[in-house]
């Protein structure tokens, strides 16, 4: 079975269709730039495009980088705040001309890895988390996922995680790789505290280059630490395979 998956971001929006099956990308994606400023109809207008440039129709997954309920977004951190309040559902589903259901970024992307990645087989408590514009995060036990944790926002030295340790930070700040991992690590131990994970996967843009900060990633305890495997086609692959609800994937209702 193929699937629409797309992946919205804050500088882009990727697409293809997907074998939810196998996890395999069946066409080569599609990236368009994220409009600025990233309105709801102007985004929506990509996501059609990006079904148009594939000839494609029918049911699709569509991630968004926010808190989601039942396809509405509930939260802003990273977009245009006139999303608040939007039903993101039906918005692209005017578009597509099918149902599409919409969930939160990194939950997206966990269920990737969950299925085909890092976390395939893995009990437990595996927590995936995306460095990027942000820092993204899913939790899952025994392969269930518990929707919209948002761990990016914990406080670390009196500021989000994310205002100290994403993807843009590190280059923003021109961050050497053992001075980032510094402050991936120290997030990592608050996560520790609080849930003692088995298995952490980073993910998000910087999994390319996990040989470079992986070995200067400290645990206070033994949680194995591995970098994503789907890379940056998790989030178009979790997209599809969540519309697509197949057996044994045990996923709430989002």
């Amino acid at each position: 079975m193929n699937i629409l998956g797309i992946d919205i971001g804050g500088t882009g929006i990727k697409g293809a269709p997907v074998n939810v099956e196998t996890g395999e990308l069946v066409a080569e994606r599609l990236r368009i730039p994220t409009p600025q400023p990233a309105l709801p109809n102007a985004v929506a207008d990509v996501v059609d495009a990006i079904a148009k440039h594939f000839d494609y129709s029918g049911p699709a997954g569509v991630t968004f980088p926010a808190i989601i309920k039942k396809g509405v977004v509930y939260s802003a951190t990273n977009v245009h705040e006139s999303w608040i309040a939007t039903d993101a559902g039906a918005l692209f589903g005017s578009h597509l001309g099918g149902p599409v259901t919409v969930v939160n970024d990194a939950d997206a992307a966990g269920i990737a890895e969950m299925r085909f990645g890092s976390g395939r087989g893995r009990g437990g408590v595996v927590i995936l988390l995306t460095f990027g514009t942000g820092i993204g995060s899913a939790i899952f036990y025994d392969g269930r996922l518990l929707p919209n944790s948002e761990f990016g926002h914990l406080k670390i030295r009196g500021k989000d995680a994310e205002k100290r340790a994403s993807e843009k930070i590190r280059e923003k700040q021109n961050l050497e790789w053992n001075e980032w991992a510094d402050r991936v690590s120290e997030f990592l131990a608050e996560l520790e505290k609080l849930f003692s994970p088995d298995l952490f996967i980073i993910g998000g843009g910087v999994s390319k280059k996990a040989e470079k900060f992986l070995p200067f990633l400290t645990s206070r305890t033994e949680v194995l630490v591995e970098p994503a495997q789907m890379r940056n086609e998790a989030g178009i692959i979790g997209a599809a395979c969540i519309s697509a609800r197949l057996p044994g994937m045990d996923l709430p209702e989002i």
